[in-house]
């Protein structure tokens, strides 16, 4: 967002006053730290792939040697290899060929900010060098270094409600099955799905979770209507997220909705929730819908 001109943004839905302030903009670099390595990030190669091709601004080089795999290290897997290889290609724009530009800092951990004295002068990010341990763990090396900088953008990615029913305190997220929810005994909860980054953690773009709501759609078609021929969105090994994988449910489910309701009247709770504003019902929607 900061390096894309506000001329190719103002194609899409990104609000007025957004785009003003992006055109006084004056950002020329962006500096993205990560704790760990290469082969330890979390974007995806869509992402990776959408700021290598960004229009007017080209990546810095990385250290040949953070492109090599640790020696004993497990396979890397069709991601990891992917996002390899882009690193490896560099920007569709060359260094030195842009006024902006943007760089992955590796192995580096924020541990203070020193706010400017005086107008005009930068603010002062400290860096903790780090290193991974057996386990992946990123751990301080002692080393530091400082990081002069106008703005600072926090970026601690996201967990899903943790008192959300069959929440999964090890995935930071719901753990489903082909979109199906599961709980914590491994068991299918029967007719309640999830999609998107409730179900796979925060990852991939945004055709990557509009692709994976196609995918959980189509479960819930076969799990209501066997007998229906129905096709699931095809989707990259890569990208398969609550959707994506095997269809094969769990021999062991448990009830916790009613196998029967009536067509024409609501469950009291839905009763309640419209009444308290907490339900938008088919007709405001479209209202939005029209609106947007």
């Amino acid at each position: 967002m900061l390096l894309t001109p506000p001329s190719v943004l103002a194609k899409y839905d990104v609000p007025k006053p957004v785009l003003e302030v992006l055109e006084r903009s004056n950002v020329q670099h962006v500096s993205i730290l990560g704790r760990r390595g290469p082969f330890q990030a979390a974007f995806t190669t869509k992402e990776l792939r959408e700021m290598m091709n960004l229009p007017g601004a080209s990546m810095v080089p990385l250290d040949p040697a953070y492109l090599t795999a640790p020696e004993g290290s497990l396979k890397l897997t069709r991601q990891q290899s992917r996002t390899l290889q882009l690193l490896q290609k560099g920007s569709n724009n060359k260094p030195g060929t842009t006024k902006k530009t943007w760089s992955l800092d590796f192995f580096r951990s924020p541990t203070g900010l020193t706010t400017p004295n005086n107008a005009g002068d930068k603010a002062r990010l400290s860096l903790g060098h780090t290193i991974l341990d057996p386990s992946n763990r990123a751990v301080p090396t002692g080393e530091t270094s400082t990081l002069e900088t106008d703005l600072v953008i926090t970026s601690l990615g996201h967990h899903a409600e943790p008192s959300a029913p069959w929440y999964d305190p090890s995935l930071n997220h719901l753990r489903t099955l082909s979109g199906r929810v599961v709980d914590a005994g491994g068991r299918i909860v029967r007719n309640v799905y999830a999609s998107g980054w409730a179900a796979t953690g925060a990852r991939g773009v945004l055709v990557s979770t509009m692709m994976d709501a196609y995918a959980v759609a189509d479960t819930i078609l076969r799990d209501h209507f066997p007998e229906e021929d129905v096709h699931t969105t095809p989707i990259s090994e890569s990208d398969a997220g609550a959707g994506g994988g095997q269809d094969t449910p769990a021999a062991e489910a448990i009830e916790v909705l009613p196998k029967h309701v009536e067509a024409d009247t609501f469950p009291p709770e839905v009763e309640a929730w419209l009444r308290e504003g907490r339900v938008t019902d088919f007709e405001d929607w479209k209202a939005v819908d029209a609106e947007e």
